[in-house]
């Protein structure tokens, strides 16, 4: 299951982009929705960082805890 968190957390990167470049095309016409669409990409970068800590640190606790 671990395997299948480690190929998602790429999906965050894919939703950061969209959110960036959607925002670009917003910011001629609608810059506060611009804004908004920055901030999720900004939330989703993190999540994405957050995520992948998360799931080395728990690879590492199973792989000490098998080799004891």
């Amino acid at each position: 299951m671990t395997k299948f968190f480690k190929y998602f957390q790429y999906a965050y990167l894919i939703f950061a982009g969209f959110f960036l470049v959607r925002g670009f095309y917003e910011l001629e016409e609608n810059p506060n929705m611009a804004y908004v669409l920055w901030a999720m990409a900004a939330l989703v970068l993190f999540m994405f960082f957050f995520r992948r800590r998360y799931i080395s640190k728990f690879d590492d606790r199973n792989n000490n805890s098998d080799s004891k």
